[in-house]
């Protein structure tokens, strides 16, 4: 049993601080790679919470792998997210406070796949053209990130 599962069936669905690891990954185009989620439905980047004794980059390389089917290397870090921005209640009532390392990279290799378990679909993205419905919390690192690249931040 992984440890979000030990901890849910110990509390839950109260609130929970998660922390972890996701990666924009960058094709040659500019274009960004999004999972289409199974738990909610909505677009966001590979990524997931911690298991214990995993860094962040662990965190987003195993989850990178797990929901595209993509071997990532030469994370950098973009930046960090947490707060109230992070905040979600997904559809079965869980509530999480989310703490994330968000990396970017361009340096992959694997054909992409979506899992079916966690991603029921994986396609690349223009940052002008994001699909409408995107995962809550990733709105917001999406919003930073589409400033960085238009030079605002």
């Amino acid at each position: 049993m992984d440890y979000i599962s030990y901890m849910r069936d110990m509390i839950g669905n109260k609130p929970m601080f998660l922390v972890g690891g996701g990666t924009l990954i960058k094709n040659k185009n500019g274009e960004i790679l999004l999972i289409k989620r199974t738990d909610n439905g909505t677009w966001g980047m590979p990524g997931g919470s911690c298991e214990l004794g995993e860094t962040f980059e662990e965190a987003a390389v195993r989850e990178a792998y797990e929901e595209t089917g993509l071997e990532i290397r030469n994370l950098e870090l973009f930046s960090v997210f947490s707060g109230k921005d992070m905040h979600h209640i997904y559809p079965n009532g869980d509530e999480v406070y989310n703490a994330n390392c968000i990396f970017e990279t361009n340096n992959y290799s694997g054909t992409i796949k979506a899992d079916e378990k966690e991603s029921s679909d994986v396609r690349f993205f223009d940052l002008n053209n994001l699909p409408d419905k995107i995962n809550p919390p990733d709105k917001f690192i999406f919003k930073k990130y589409i400033a960085r690249m238009k030079g605002i931040l």
